[in-house]
């Protein structure tokens, strides 16, 4: 069976399909799939009491189940449906190339089963790129909220794509994030628009290189209808934009934070402005919101903004919910959150900024900081960081267990800073961090906790190390109260 013959128009009846993996994709796939007549064999490489559990649910609906061998191709598999996490050098996935078997991930999946039922799709509004894709989207989705249409925030945001496109609510359009391992199994996803935010290392170990990184998050744009949505300042983003195959009369559409040109959106004198989808884009520009809008007002933030605003644009919304829906959006926690003033001091938690590219915009939000940093590296390194950092920095708090990396590319770029090196992987650093962190601090400064790693050598993940910064932060301010 060839990739394009599976689709939501052929009669799953007695297909044999193999869904790789239990968890938030792969049980909702499995029962979408057996709910219209295919044979269902889930194979997981856990075998722990959660997946027996899970696997009991399905086998109770006649769902066949093998645990702990994720590896092997079942006999007679027509079609793969894969969890976006499993790697694509994968026993399991070799054996279906060789076997002429199409593999398809959960978005793919979606994609094809939107529709059916005889009602209309909803058009998707897709983001990726390594870093802002959740605030990028839930911006989108209040900014269409405020233009009076049927929305959602789906996707690698949590809320299942399966559940959106067969459930019962009828959506307008969707607001869409998609992650490189997301698209990677998303052979036939054509979007109405989509936006590629930024690009950075990440994911090298799943992708293998760099180039094929980029080429996955670069899957977004093909077919798009509408717009492409770039980054002006990363040019990387604009080159996926010309490598893509997409609909006649697809426009490239840059966003900027300085003033746009023609087919762009932009800031003009603390207005974010749209030279893109007005009359006369030569000589013509939109008023769509202040940059005061955008909650928080930081940099990177307000590029986020302008993506959102950009794909909402491209689905013709007006300029006046651009402004309301940006007004009304408030970001998730442990993403630039501001904690609490304490004897003049801003403690701001931004746990979420695990990598140096989201780290590097953190630090750019602020003029002076005492910076709380550390934990998993996975392999990434920071001279660029903290050299792009250094003048911004009035001290740095070091916690975790690859906290030495960041203390040595502090020692070459920026020796004269202070350093407070925490020997510490304990869950209770955090409070002594924080302390050291006030130490160190002025009025006017921000502590952030911007780590630049993951957090599982402390913490269970990124909010709970967010959460111990913010408990930590309002234990000083009842003290200072």
């Amino acid at each position: 069976m060839g990739s394009q013959e599976v689709s939501s128009t052929v009669d799953w009846q007695g297909k044999h399909v193999t869904v790789a993996g239990l968890g938030v994709s792969g049980i909702p796939a499995a029962r979408a799939l057996h709910e219209r007549g295919a044979l269902v064999t889930v194979v997981n490489d856990g075998d722990d009491e959660r997946a027996r559990a899970q696997a009991a649910e399905l086998e109770a609906l006649g769902i066949t189940v093998r645990l702990g061998d994720g590896a092997t191709l079942p006999p007679s598999t027509e079609l793969v449906v894969t969890a976006p996490g499993w790697q694509p050098d994968k026993p399991l996935f070799l054996a279906a190339a060789e076997a002429g078997v199409p593999v398809w991930g959960d978005v793919e999946l979606a994609w094809r089963l939107r529709g059916t039922g005889g009602r209309e799709p909803a058009p998707w509004l897709a983001v990726t790129g390594t870093n802002g894709k959740t605030t990028t989207v839930r911006m989108l989705a209040s900014i269409l909220e405020a233009a009076g249409l049927r929305t959602a925030a789906v996707g690698n945001i949590g809320v299942s794509l399966l559940d959106a496109v067969l459930g019962e609510t009828e959506y307008d359009v969707l607001a869409v994030e998609l992650s490189s391992y997301q698209l990677h199994w998303a052979p036939s996803l054509r979007a109405h628009s989509a936006a590629v935010l930024n690009l950075a290392p990440d994911h090298l170990d799943w992708h293998g290189s760099m180039a094929a990184y980029a080429a996955d998050k670069g899957r977004v744009y093909e077919g798009n209808k509408v717009a492409c949505v770039y980054n002006a300042a990363d040019p990387a983003t604009e080159d996926l934009v010309r490598e893509a195959d997409v609909e006649e009369g697809c426009r490239a559409i840059g966003f900027t934070l300085g003033a746009p040109g023609p087919s762009q959106l932009g800031v003009v004198d603390g207005i974010l402005v749209d030279r893109a989808f007005v009359a006369n884009r030569q000589k013509q520009a939109q008023e769509l919101a202040e940059v005061t809008d955008v909650n928080p007002p930081a940099p990177h933030n307000i590029a986020n903004a302008l993506a959102a605003a950009a794909l909402a644009r491209a689905f013709g919304v007006a300029p006046a919910a651009v402004r309301d829906g940006l007004r009304a959006f408030r970001p998730d926690a442990h993403r630039i959150e501001h904690v609490a003033d304490i004897d003049e001091v801003r403690y701001v938690d931004d746990s979420k900024a695990t990598n140096t590219h989201a780290t590097e915009a953190s630090l750019a939000a602020y003029e002076s900081i005492v910076w709380i940093a550390g934990g998993l590296a996975k392999g990434a390194t920071f001279d660029e960081l903290v050299t792009g950092a250094a003048k911004r920095l009035r001290g740095v708090v070091l916690i975790g267990a690859d906290r030495a990396l960041i203390r040595e590319a502090l020692t070459r770029h920026a020796p004269e800073v202070p350093v407070v090196d925490l020997d510490r992987t304990d869950t209770g650093a955090m409070s002594e961090a924080v302390a050291r962190a006030a130490e160190l601090a002025r009025p006017g400064d921000t502590v952030l906790l911007a780590p630049a790693c993951a957090s599982m050598d402390m913490f269970t993940n990124y909010n709970k190390r967010g959460e111990a910064f913010a408990d930590a932060v309002r234990a000083r301010a009842d003290e200072s109260a």
